[in-house]
Order: structure tokens, then C-alpha cells, then sequence
């Protein structure tokens, strides 16, 4: 197995407080690796923080890792952003897909490299099953690329 490495930015990792008027907390897993993931990551904060649909509250370091699946591409750089967000779960989506297409993701198959992949792993304690929203985010117990960034917030 090729080594995982632990990669800091300037807004990952970061701690930010709570607000108040936001009803819901959400997990959100960020990934990609084409081009320059890092800098990606730190302008998607910036994205975020600008935005007043969503408050950000911690950020994980970046974790390098191995793609799975396809697994000839280059590693991912993944992390965690918790957000708070008065959106509900399918309007957050919406906001994430959206968020996905202004930096560049394009979909061509299945594990594909990609610019930006934001999924939502939690939403409060909420678990339900719906044709295109799913959470807990499917297996993301079993996923190094979640659950490392997980524990290190």
C-alpha cells in the first residue's frame, strides 16, 4: 500500500465558532486530485466563507492518499469541512453540486480524476435514503479518506 502523508494549508486545519442563527451541522467530505488540489481547497474555503447560506466551523488537515476504484490516476487530497447551514439536506446538495461545477468537476465515469468531489457524510443525526441523496454518505466507515480526516477533528 503506498503511504498516506498529512498535508496543512492555510485555512486546513482552522477552528472557527459556532453562530447561533444556523439550524443544522453538517460534515462535508472534500476530495479531487487534478491540478492544484491544495489551492482548490483553500479557495473553496474562501468560497464558503463568502457564502451567507453556510458557516464554517473546522476544517481537517489534507490527507494524501491512494485513489480506489480506478487506480490509475494520481492520489487524492482529501479533508473535512464542518459547516453549519439553515439549507436543508437536498438544498445543500444542490449548493455542493453547484459549488463542484464553478471549480471545474467534470463526471465522465465512475472513481474518475476530478477537480472537486464534495459529499455530504453527516447532517445533523439524520439518516435517510432517497434517490439522490444518501446519509450517512454510503460506506464512509470503510473509506481511510474520511475517516483519517474525521479523527483529526
Amino acid at each position: 500500500m503506498q503511504s498516506l502523508k498529512w498535508h496543512k494549508s492555510r485555512f486546513f486545519p482552522i477552528l472557527k465558532a459556532k453562530k447561533d442563527e444556523f439550524k443544522h451541522m453538517a460534515f462535508i467530505g472534500v476530495g479531487g486530485n487534478v491540478g492544484d488540489v491544495k489551492k482548490r481547497f483553500d479557495r473553496l474555503f474562501i468560497y464558503f466563507a463568502n457564502s451567507s447560506l453556510v458557516h464554517i466551523n473546522k476544517t481537517s488537515p489534507i490527507l494524501q492518499n491512494p485513489p480506489f476504484g480506478y487506480t490509475k490516476q494520481d492520489d487524492f487530497f482529501n479533508a473535512i469541512i464542518v459547516i453549519q447551514t439553515s439549507l436543508s439536506a437536498q438544498k445543500l446538495l444542490k449548493f455542493l453540486l453547484h459549488a463542484e461545477k464553478i471549480f471545474g468537476r467534470k463526471r465522465s465515469f465512475k472513481n474518475a480524476p476530478r477537480t472537486l468531489d464534495l459529499d455530504i457524510i453527516f447532517f445533523d443525526t439524520a439518516k435517510f435514503m432517497q434517490k439522490n441523496i444518501i446519509i450517512p454518505h454510503p460506506k464512509w466507515q470503510e473509506r481511510l479518506s474520511v475517516l483519517l480526516p474525521l479523527s483529526m477533528i
